[in-house]
């Protein structure tokens, strides 16, 4: 399973992704509650639609405040470069079995590259 950066997304809505695309239809992806709300920030053409379609794929599980803190100070990602939202990503990523982050974000990649699927 595949959890798709808004980085991706935003290419993706730019130029469609055909890579996409077929792990979309093939079930293969999966969400995250702050990449659907980093999406409804921007301006999405046929808004509604969009934000509809993200309502409907699965996602990944959240992590608490404290076990973000924990996360963070656990695997020593202070000062990395890595945002908020992509640490949650890592974490949540973390707590799905099989789930690999796919993002055109290098810090995130090379981030989530350090945590072998399990």
């Amino acid at each position: 399973m595949w959890l798709v950066d808004t980085s991706v997304w935003i290419d993706h809505f730019r130029s469609d992704s055909s890579d996409l695309r077929r792990l979309l239809e093939d079930g293969m992806v999966v969400t995250h509650e702050f990449v659907i709300g980093e999406l409804a920030c921007g301006r999405l053409k046929d808004r509604e639609a969009v934000l509809g379609f993200f309502e409907s794929l699965p996602r990944v599980a959240l992590v608490s405040h404290s076990e973000f803190l924990h996360f963070v100070g656990a695997h020593q990602l202070e000062g990395t470069g890595l945002n908020f939202v992509d640490i949650h990503l890592l974490a949540s990523s973390r707590l799905t079995e099989g789930v690999q982050i796919w993002t055109r974000d290098e810090r995130l990649s090379r981030a989530a590259g350090d945590f072998p699927v399990h």
